[in-house]
């Protein structure tokens, strides 16, 4: 008797080759005992198909049918959640991996054909990640991730809107424009707000605005800066504020050692984040700050990747560890939170870029160190993927209206989409250079 062959084949297809009538005859009946999950049985043989619901898409490849191990979910907590920004959230909760970054990289998945790197693939959709709220349209597809979350788990957010955002390059505009700071608000903020206090059995971290606060301090000569820097800091006043809930834990954006660890940055920096966070009026839920987010830094590297350079000796904060404890204490000295969370989502790969500020899809990339709070420095409370690896930096068509020179250089990788659409060869990339290998 000839045995029952199954493939996968594309949309989730399973397909039966080479079977005896009598084959058919036991995969059909054992198909009545075997729940198993919505997907379509091709009886490639003969001109038969159906429908059948299902828990996973393996099939015996004998005559005998086993029913597979069924992995249960953990299910959401039953009460509410209380977190403080005096203690490490992610010392009893493990970053949620979101349903939006998993799906997209099962659409990459259907892509691919290498069979080890779709394998490491399946795995990166396991890890948690930061899902940005970037656009209002966004908003209302939170809920459900939300409720999704089990408990012991925590999900995490970006806070991405503020009026004018991105005032110091084009990738990144935003949808709201500079002086629309009561849209953001009532638009932006408030409904989210509203969501996250429907739902307060989940455990809930927020990266609030990256780049907006350090821009006011080392791009303040650009207009559009200029323009901006009232309604980023009521915005972001406005954020802590409202966002400031039990069940919440907020860290907000500080650059990288490159930005705000040059010895003239680190006071104005540390001062006009507690400027904000006071004006706020110290929310207890503000732990500290983010820092690397989509950004390229190593957590230790002796010396720094640009240590040697000429200017080297104006910044202590050739690593991530070394900004997170100088940096620590000036927010300390200002009045500030001082833990931190730190983006480790593709820095796998140091000596890439030519200077210390390309920010863009730099080429050769790969993921980094997985989420963990195992950090060895005790204002880190974390490791986390904050920008999601696989989605472009920004574009590097000349001719788009948001353009930014910085993803037309030599160290970015080329073409790339626009900032947030899918970048699947440069996914498959990060999957190449990943350090540890998935």
């Amino acid at each position: 008797m000839k045995a029952l062959v199954p493939a996968l084949g594309r949309g989730g297809i399973l397909l039966i080759r080479e079977a005896s009538p009598l084959d058919y005859l036991r995969f059909i009946l054992a198909l009545l005992y075997i729940p198993r999950p919505n997907i379509v049985y091709t009886l490639a043989a003969m001109k038969y198909s159906f429908s059948y619901t299902a828990l996973t898409a393996a099939v015996a490849v004998t005559s005998v049918f086993a029913a597979p191990a069924v992995v249960k979910k953990r299910a959401a907590c039953t009460s509410a959640v209380t977190l403080s920004g005096d203690s490490n959230p992610f010392a009893d909760n493990t970053l949620y991996a979101n349903s939006y970054y998993a799906n997209e990289i099962t659409a990459a998945i259907g892509n691919m054909t290498d069979a080890t790197l779709i394998a490491q693939a399946q795995k990166v959709a396991e890890v948690g990640s930061f899902k940005w709220i970037d656009t209002i349209s966004v908003i209302p597809t939170i809920d459900a991730m939300i409720k999704d979350v089990p408990c012991g788990e925590i999900i995490g957010l970006v806070i991405y809107d503020l009026p004018g955002r991105d005032c110091a390059a084009k990738a990144s505009n935003g949808e709201l424009a500079v002086g629309e700071i009561e849209r953001y608000k009532t638009e932006y903020i408030d409904p989210i707000a509203a969501i996250i206090a429907d739902n307060p059995n989940t455990a809930i971290a927020l990266i609030i605005e990256p780049d907006s606060l350090p821009n006011l301090v080392t791009n303040i000569d650009l207009t559009t800066c200029q323009d901006s820097a009232d309604g980023y800091e009521e915005g972001v006043a406005y954020a802590l504020e409202q966002l400031n809930l039990p069940n919440v834990v907020m860290y907000v954006d500080a650059g990288h050692g490159g930005w705000l660890g040059w010895n003239d940055n680190l006071q104005p920096g540390a001062e006009g984040l507690a400027k904000v966070y006071k004006a706020a009026g110290s929310p207890s839920q503000v732990r500290g700050i983010a820092t690397n987010i989509a950004g390229w830094n190593a957590w230790q590297m002796v010396p720094g990747e640009f240590e040697n350079d000429a200017d080297g000796q104006y910044n202590a904060c050739q690593d991530e560890d070394r900004y997170v404890t100088i940096f620590g204490e000036a927010l300390a000295a200002a009045g500030h939170p001082n833990h931190a969370i730190v983006d480790t989502g593709r820095n796998a790969v140091q000596g890439l870029r030519l200077e210390w500020g390309d920010w863009c899809n730099v080429d050769g990339a790969g993921f980094g160190v997985r989420p963990t709070s195992e950090t060895g420095n005790e204002l880190a409370d974390a490791f986390v993927w904050g920008k999601p690896g696989g989605e472009s930096d920004g574009t590097s068509d000349t001719t788009a209206t948001r353009y930014d020179s910085f993803c037309g250089l030599a160290d970015a990788f080329q073409p790339s989409p626009e900032a947030g659409a899918w970048h699947q060869a440069y996914f498959e990339m990060l999957l190449k250079n990943a350090v540890p290998q998935f």
